[in-house]
């Protein structure tokens, strides 16, 4: 670490007002506080001592995402394995999931840092640490096929439209990474939806082998017949409760197991990263609007309406998006049981736009970026209900 100091110490000067790359200063002191606290202190009273900056707050998020993406370059490899009718030894796998999934990260932390660079030093501020996890959140939603120039897209618009245009960092209303997810779908659909785009192809195979369907739960059960039972159709395609809840299926990047999303929710709520109100709030949503579906489902209704409420809760992106993006200390709501109403929206919403429109099978995204809406507004009615039971000052 003494190398690492000196390193920085004698090229501070280079950077600092007067030096001859000032205008790169917010990019330098983004990698420099990475490695040790800031140097600048408060010179008079009061002040404030707390060993977790903001740096440090968004670096524990990122070490909770990183089983996350172990398991994705795994499990990319490994559907790309079995669709191409190759073996499923674990050092190959790993090889082909490592060449799918690290160009599309580089190129996300590439161009996410560009654009933040360029409105730090033009606002003359530092860098926000906030592009940190923006920057590790989105491709773990991509699907592996991705064309890398649509990665860059994304993660463009959902820092430049999703957050700069509004003031940057902490005026942001919407979540920048599924803000830039939602436009890649929206804008480039043939890229970003159906079956195929979940499962890269290896040894020049064109085609998946003809044992391999590819199929991901939520597009089993969105295509499910009237007559059917997803349940069946599950179980038909290898889909087992175990293996849906660990996530070993065709799917985004790292946003597939509910395992490592339940592990990693844990781990930031014991620290206080994360509210446990909203995410306890997004389950019971999701659990009780499933519940009420299937009660509602008669003879030649949806095979939807009957899916199992804790299927809902392990499929898709659902966990991944309650821990991760719903808990976005800036674009979700901040008073405590304002907290509780907006990840039970969150909930709602991510089971009644799955069920009632099969056309977008993953709901979870745009029911948080719609509360997100919303957040404000609830803050506000909570405050303003609190302050009618203040006893008025005598």
């Amino acid at each position: 670490m003494n190398r690492i100091e000196k390193f920085f110490e004698s090229t501070r000067k280079h950077f600092e007002k007067g030096g001859k790359l000032e205008k790169l200063w917010p990019f330098y002191e983004s990698i420099e506080t990475v490695f040790f606290a800031p140097a600048r202190v408060s010179l008079v009273a009061p002040n404030v001592r707390d060993h977790l900056d903001v740096k440090r707050y968004m670096m524990l998020v990122i070490i909770a995402l990183l089983p996350h993406y172990a398991f994705g370059v795994y499990n990319v490899g490994y559907q790309s394995h079995l669709a191409s009718g190759l073996g499923t030894d674990l050092w190959p796998v790993i090889w082909t999931g490592l060449k799918a999934v690290v160009p599309i990260v580089v190129v996300v932390y590439i161009f996410g840092f560009a654009w933040e660079t360029l409105f730090a030093s033009v606002r003359k501020h530092e860098l926000s640490e906030g592009v940190l996890v923006t920057c590790a959140l989105l491709p773990l939603t991509l699907p592996p096929t991705i064309p890398l120039w649509q990665a860059a897209l994304g993660i463009s618009f959902g820092i430049v439209i999703g957050k700069e245009i509004f003031g940057g960092t902490g005026r942001n209303f919407l979540n920048p990474a599924l803000t830039g997810r939602a436009f890649l779908y929206f804008a480039y659909p043939a890229q970003n939806s159906g079956d195929a785009i979940w499962t890269v192809l290896s040894g020049g195979r064109t085609a998946a082998v003809d044992a391999y369907t590819g199929a991901t739960p939520l597009s089993i059960a969105a295509a499910a017949e009237p007559s059917g039972n997803i349940q069946s159709a599950f179980a038909d395609a290898g889909y087992s409760t175990a293996k849906l809840f660990f996530g070993l299926y065709p799917g985004s990047i790292g946003g597939t197991s509910a395992f490592l999303a339940v592990t990693g929710a844990a781990f930031l709520i014991i620290l206080g990263i994360a509210n446990y109100r909203i995410i306890f709030g997004c389950i019971l949503g999701l659990l009780g609007t499933g519940l009420l579906l299937n009660l509602l489902a008669v003879e030649g209704s949806s095979p939807y309406l009957t899916l199992n409420p804790f299927d809902h809760l392990i499929i898709g992106g659902s966990m991944f998006a309650f821990a991760y993006m719903a808990t976005d200390p800036v674009s979700a709501a901040h008073m405590q049981g304002a907290r509780w109403v907006f990840g039970f929206g969150i909930g709602v919403l991510t089971v009644l736009v799955r069920v009632f429109n099969p056309a977008f099978p993953e709901g979870v995204g745009l029911a948080v970026l719609f509360m997100n809406l919303f957040a404000p507004l609830l803050d506000h009615l909570e405050i303003k209900y609190k302050l009618r039971k203040r006893i008025p000052n005598v």
